[in-house]
């Protein structure tokens, strides 16, 4: 007696984001395992961030089934813990995923991670093991990850330094895999589309003078707010006035960034302070900046492949391995520090030179791939 072919069992996998930097990079691995027979896709996201959240949707073509709507004005971090934390309760019933992924260091990413093992699903941490060996810095993304790390199942690292950081942790070296940082599949996606439709951007961003050398800044870490915060504006506000630049500064929309920012910037000259950008029009930037001043994660990644100088202004960084390359260079919060370093790239040929050629350490665009390599073997 002849018997059917047993029909493979689609894996349900459930993504959970909340914030832009989680989106672009959990937006490749999204669309890929869309596209695959033996993975069903369900997305939910918590709403840490809101109107920057959802440019990164619309940009890639991501619909999210569940959105937990969490954020609020000026919410703290215990909010935003609980409250995603009982909407994840009702989203992990209905879903029943088989593996959840969580991405990166935010509140949403640690949540989710927990609410997985509360219900015992597997979870699979995208971007892992990053460590600056500072408890309060980044505040409080250096002890989400670590905490993710005790929950998660499968930790994707995207470098070498990465899993021997997870290894000094004493985590299994067979659940660690290293593949690349998905944020650099995101950046190529998004250079493809923004090169499509060059001229658009280019009337859009009409209005910087391309006479002059311009600075990309971004800015939002919790441990830079207060004091840190005004004496990076202060750095911007000299560098404004003595040199022949344009700084370009899309401003967060947290109130404690934007109160320093606009109070002492505002009416600095060659100084544009506009809203936040959808993620095409931030690649443009990038793209066209002579260096970028940061305090973001993403960017110390992404700079490097498009041949930018980052400066970064922290004290400490999860992401040594563009420190030790050369892409980026730590300059902290100190006005006189600052002003220093953006000074050097400016008239400083050679090591402009030598920071833009450097070679990028966190990946090659093919990093959503290695990762469903991984689970599509270990789900037969």
């Amino acid at each position: 007696m002849s018997t059917a072919p047993r029909r493979s069992v689609r894996k349900k996998f459930l993504f959970i984001f909340g914030t832009r930097p989680e989106a672009i990079k959990m937006a490749p691995l999204i669309l890929t395992a869309s596209e695959m027979k033996n993975f069903r896709v369900t997305v939910c996201v918590t709403g840490q961030h809101r109107e920057m959240l959802q440019q990164v949707l619309d940009f890639f073509g991501i619909r999210p089934l569940y959105n937990i709507d969490v954020m609020t004005h000026n919410q703290s971090l215990t909010y935003v813990t609980s409250s995603i934390l009982t909407g994840l309760e009702k989203v992990m019933t209905r879903v029943s995923p088989d593996l959840v992924f969580v991405q990166g260091d935010t509140t949403t990413a640690f949540t989710g991670a927990l609410s997985a093992y509360y219900h015992n699903i597997p979870v699979a941490h995208i971007e892992a093991g990053l460590r600056s060996g500072m408890k309060h810095s980044p505040y409080p993304e250096e002890t989400n990850r670590m905490l993710v790390a005790r929950l998660a199942d499968y930790h994707f690292a995207p470098t070498a330094q990465a899993k021997e950081n997870l290894l000094c942790e004493g985590i299994d070296k067979r659940k660690i895999y290293v593949v690349g940082n998905t944020v650099i599949d995101a950046l190529f996606l998004a250079l493809r589309r923004v090169h499509d439709q060059e001229n658009v951007f280019a009337r859009r961003f009409a209005w910087i003078d391309p006479g002059k050398k311009m600075i990309l800044v971004t800015g939002h870490r919790r441990e830079s707010f207060g004091e840190p915060f005004r004496n990076i504006c202060s750095a911007i506000r000299e560098i404004a006035r003595t040199e022949n630049v344009e700084i370009v500064y899309p401003v967060h929309l947290n109130p404690h960034v934007r109160r320093p920012v606009f109070e002492i910037l505002v009416d600095c000259p060659n100084v544009h302070l506009i809203e936040p950008v959808p993620y095409p029009e931030l690649v443009w930037l990038m793209e066209n900046s002579h260096f970028i001043l940061t305090d973001s994660g993403g960017i110390q990644e992404e700079a490097p492949s498009i041949g930018k100088p980052v400066l970064v202004m922290r004290q400490v960084t999860e992401r040594t391995e563009g420190i030790a390359a050369g892409t980026a260079k730590l300059v902290g919060t100190s006005r006189k520090r600052i002003v220093a370093e953006m000074h050097r790239l400016l008239t400083d040929d050679a090591e402009y030179e030598k920071m833009a050629r450097a070679v990028n350490p966190f990946g090659d665009g093919r990093s959503a791939a290695r990762i469903l390599k991984v689970l599509a073997g270990v789900q037969r």
